[in-house]
């Protein structure tokens, strides 16, 4: 497997290098990235409800990822393909045949720019909903809140990109159900994006939205904002918080939610801090059986060495009720956990 990787990924730069020499053929840019982490329950239980770190005591891998970006005049395509533990669980719908080559797409469209005003997209790409992303070098604390975990985590259809001014901007579009690459369910998902911001980009506001029908039939909406604030040089604060209503074809309707804010501190070029405290409130339990709400806090250092960056971060979770395990298996309202992480883009 790994030398079908490695020839893929030859193939890839030397097309790239080909094309970048050519400009009449457009231009080529390649991203490459690639994560590892251990993380330590101090319980030695798991105590793990987010994505992507559902480990205990063990070194693992993350994520490999290889994107191309190509654009020749109004028209650009992106191929961006991931392996590894994050790859298969934002995938996590693909992966059963005869879907599994499909969980190694993370995003793949093709663009048409149609004015200089509008945009057309169609293929699988990343939310716009939430402030986290996919990528662990994208983000500066290396585990997942609990609003990213549930998604959603990517949509696959058309949609349009509208400038409405210098900061400001408008995405609608419709696609599968979420996070299905794939589906012979008929229903669709609404999506849209509004989104603006000050001259000086010091204060940003998006607001996301996303409503329909899943693969079941159940009627979905979910409303989303994301504020970002520079504060100054060295300081910023972030905020999303998310609420999603479901009512099922069959029984109660239920409703979940995510508030997390992000301070953040950079004292230099080499380091940076990030504190999360995100309140979850999953009161009918159907993300998370049993919990009501969970206040999690995490702060992670950020430590950076040219291309690479090492993530030492600490996280305690505490819910309303005894949903994790203490070192005994007692049930217990809390959990703590140390992740060390790298993560290498180049």
């Amino acid at each position: 497997m790994l030398k079908k990787v490695l020839t893929v990924i030859g193939a890839m730069a030397v097309f790239s290098a080909a094309h970048s020499q050519d400009s009449t053929k457009g231009t080529t840019t390649m991203t490459y990235s690639v994560d590892a982490y251990t993380r330590y329950d101090f319980a030695g239980k798991g105590n793990n409800i987010t994505s992507f770190t559902n480990s205990t005591n063990s070194f693992e891998l993350g994520m490999a990822s290889i994107r191309v970006d190509h654009s020749i005049g109004k028209i650009a395509a992106t191929a961006d393909l991931g392996f590894g533990r994050r790859a298969a669980e934002f995938s996590y719908n693909d992966v059963s045949n005869p879907q599994l080559s499909l969980a190694a797409v993370k995003q793949a469209y093709v663009s048409y720019q149609a004015t200089s005003k509008l945009k057309f997209t169609i293929g699988k790409w990343a939310t716009h909903i939430g402030w986290e992303l996919l990528d662990a070098y994208a983000n500066r604390n290396y585990s997942m809140s609990y609003g990213f975990s549930e998604g959603p985590f990517f949509h696959t259809g058309l949609k349009a990109d509208i400038t409405l001014g210098a900061k400001s901007g408008l995405m609608i579009g419709v696609a599968n159900p979420t996070d299905f690459s794939t589906t012979t369910s008929g229903n669709k998902m609404a999506i849209a994006q509004f989104f603006t911001g000050t001259k000086d980009d010091k204060i940003k506001a998006y607001l996301n939205f996303q409503g329909g029908n899943d693969s079941s039939g159940a009627s979905i909406t979910q409303e989303d904002l994301v504020l970002n604030f520079v504060l100054s040089s060295k300081w910023g604060l972030n905020f999303d918080g998310t609420i999603q209503s479901v009512k099922p074809k069959v029984g109660d309707s239920h409703s979940w939610s995510s508030f997390a804010a992000y301070l953040c501190y950079d004292p230099s070029s080499k380091l940076g801090w990030t504190l999360r405290e995100e309140l979850f409130s999953d009161k009918d339990g159907i993300k998370v059986p049993g919990a009501d709400n969970i206040m999690a806090t995490t702060l992670s250092a950020n430590i950076h060495l040219a291309n690479l960056t090492l993530i030492p971060e600490l996280r305690l979770d505490n819910a309303k009720n005894t949903i994790f395990s203490d070192k005994d298996g007692a049930a217990t309202k809390s959990a703590t956990s140390f992740i060390l992480a790298a993560t290498y883009k180049f």
